[in-house]
């Protein structure tokens, strides 16, 4: 259950074909891709977007991702994709996930992404003010 003790974004969405596998249940990659769109999602609901963190200069890496599937996801099913930040540190983030299936609230994947900020050359970075101002509440 995503906390309520701080900001949650909230993504819903109808799963697409392309996204399954031949027995027509999501396939495990496109969790990671729904991570990323409630990342983005997140960072849009607070004021900003990932385009405009990168234009600084910096990026955030990918440095480990756990997904613990729980029910399958199928075809044109609508889930909700909940999106917050667990951890936030100088140079990088951790941000927690859960997709629930809409209609009953059943929990189908929840997960984590944790993040480093690395500057053009590759190495760790401080994370922008904007990003650092963001609390866990």
């Amino acid at each position: 259950m995503p906390p309520s003790d701080r900001f949650v974004a909230e993504t819903r969405f109808h799963v697409r074909y392309a996204e399954t596998d031949a027995m027509g249940i999501v396939h495990h990659a496109s969790y990671i891709v729904y991570f990323e769109e409630g990342r983005s999602a997140y960072a849009r609901a607070r004021g900003s977007s990932y385009a405009e963190f990168e234009a600084t200069g910096v990026a955030l890496a990918v440095i480990e991702v756990n997904a613990r599937y729980l029910r399958p996801m199928r075809y044109d099913q609508v889930v909700v994709l909940h999106t917050w930040l667990e951890e936030i540190r100088s140079r990088g983030l951790t941000f927690a996930y859960e997709i629930t299936e809409e209609a009953s609230g059943i929990v189908c994947v929840s997960g984590q992404t944790r993040h480093v900020c690395i500057n053009g050359e590759g190495r760790a970075s401080m994370l922008p003010e904007q990003w650092r101002k963001w609390t866990l509440a």
